[in-house]
């Protein structure tokens, strides 16, 4: 498939340090979970509810630029 692009944006918060792994060569994996929320208004009982879901991101052989906002 070359000549493909798959990109996703998930923003959200960081539920832990980064961890780097660095091979030979100069290949590396990076591995680390963030939580995203949903939240929303019941229609029928006019609770607010919030959902979050844990997402766990690796990302591997490209040189890795994190950005934290703290």
């Amino acid at each position: 498939m070359s000549g493909t692009l798959n990109k996703v944006m998930l923003i959200g918060h960081l539920g832990d340090d980064v961890k780097i792994h660095y091979f030979e060569g100069g290949n590396c994996i990076g591995r680390f979970p963030i939580a995203t929320n949903e939240s929303y208004t019941n229609k029928q009982t006019g609770e607010k509810v919030t959902n979050t879901d844990w997402h766990n991101i690796v990302v591997r052989n490209k040189p890795l630029r994190f950005v934290r906002n703290t």
